[in-house]
């Protein structure tokens, strides 16, 4: 959905069905005041992860076309989604074979040794399972 003021309320009304808000930095006076219902959610608009841009509708377009954002934990953990549960195992497999394609493809030239050590996928709440890289 777009629009700012009718967004902001459905908000602030407790409405939390999407995946991801995007803003510009123009309507972040709004937006901020949702900082306690969106960043416990981790759906709070920030520039670091892709969600706080001047052009909102190439951000949004690049997230509707399937843009995930990641990051590694202090473990140096990476936690993505990569399907949901209804999905077909090649779904799945391709997910994830082109999730760790990109992870070696950005690996940074002063990495050195092994740069990914262990893979392991799991559900939501659920014991991981160890797969072969």
């Amino acid at each position: 959905e777009a629009g700012c003021d009718e967004l902001v309320k459905k908000v602030s009304d407790g409405w939390m069905d999407f995946d991801v808000a995007v803003a510009s930095p123009k309507v972040m006076s709004k937006v901020g005041k949702l900082g306690r219902i969106l960043g416990p959610q981790g759906k709070m608009p920030s520039p670091k992860n892709g969600t706080l841009a001047a052009d909102v509708v190439t951000a949004v377009a690049e997230f509707a076309a399937g843009k995930v954002e990641f990051k590694n934990d202090a473990g140096s953990n990476v936690h993505i989604v990569v399907g949901k549960q209804s999905f077909e195992a090649e779904k799945l497999i391709g997910n994830i074979e082109a999730f760790v394609s990109h992870i070696k493809k950005i690996k940074p030239a002063a990495a050195k040794g092994t740069y990914i050590k262990k893979m392991c996928i799991s559900a939501t709440m659920s014991p991981s399972i160890a797969v072969s890289i």
